[in-house]
């Protein structure tokens, strides 16, 4: 029991030493983030990089964006997962498994392989350079369809025929009864989906051009020249940039374990 307790320590220290190494770079100048050995509380703090920041790259207008798109596209998987799971566990429609396994197994097809055709498709509709793009693109989650039916599955059937015969609709049946019990569900992906958006590189760097509509990771890479880099400002920005991260994962974590245990209990 000892030796497990040693390596669970262990191993929350590996992953905890990245951001209090990202911390600590933070209050240092340029020159100083990658001295050894390693000072691990600098002795002169600089806490002008956190003001810095503002001034060198419109950062407020970069959190604005990325905060936008992150919450629009919470939203809409939320919505769109939950629908489309309660349709594919609780109603019956010909080719309804056959139709979910074509769906859920999109999964396993990487962004990377279809990325040129969506390119395409944006810039047929004139989508390109607008975060309606990218709103459109991250709207629909086969994994959050996937970790919804997997908790609806759960739920009675019982409960929804009974809702039925007062005389429910499927989507006053949906509304009022499986989006209430479903909370750690929707808290599990609300945190997995806004996570996910928040951090995404790749997406607004391809549909995104002008400095106005760009987020906070396309931001970073601004303090990046061609002949160098400002690591201080660059790990101020982002101790920032993962501050609402953690505030959505502190206000939903009591709900994460337990939504992603009751979303693996049936299959």
């Amino acid at each position: 029991m000892v030796l497990v307790y040693i390596l669970l320590f262990a191993t929350v220290l590996a992953m905890l030493v990245p951001y209090i190494w990202m911390l600590s770079s933070s209050l240092k100048m340029n020159k100083d983030v990658f001295s050894f050995p390693m000072q691990w509380i600098p002795q002169n703090p600089r806490w002008e990089n956190f003001a810095d920041i503002w001034t060198r790259i419109p950062l407020g207008r970069f959190i604005y964006n990325t905060a936008k798109l992150s919450i629009i596209v919470t939203i809409l998987q939320l919505l769109t997962s939950s629908f489309a799971a309660y349709a594919f566990s609780k109603l019956h429609f010909r080719g309804k498994n056959i139709l979910f396994l074509g769906y859920i197994a999109t999964i396993a097809i990487p962004w990377q392989a279809y990325m040129v055709p969506q390119f395409i498709l944006m810039r047929y509709m004139g989508l390109n350079n607008t975060h309606l793009a990218i709103i459109l693109l991250q709207a629909f989650s086969a994994f959050g369809v996937f970790l919804m039916r997997q908790f609806y599955q759960g739920v009675p059937d019982e409960l929804c025929e009974a809702a039925r015969i007062d005389g429910l609709s499927e989507y006053g049946i949906w509304a009022r009864i499986m989006l209430p019990l479903s909370k750690p569900a929707l808290s599990t992906l609300t945190i997995f989906t806004f996570v996910a958006t928040w951090n995404d590189f790749l997406g607004p760097m391809i549909y995104l051009t002008d400095t106005k509509l760009k987020t906070i990771q396309i931001g970073l890479r601004m303090f990046i020249s061609q002949y160098s880099a400002e690591y201080g400002l660059i790990m101020a920005a982002s101790v920032v940039s993962i501050i609402p991260v953690v505030i959505v994962f502190l206000a939903l974590q009591k709900y994460f374990v337990q939504g992603v245990a009751a979303s693996g209990i049936k299959g």
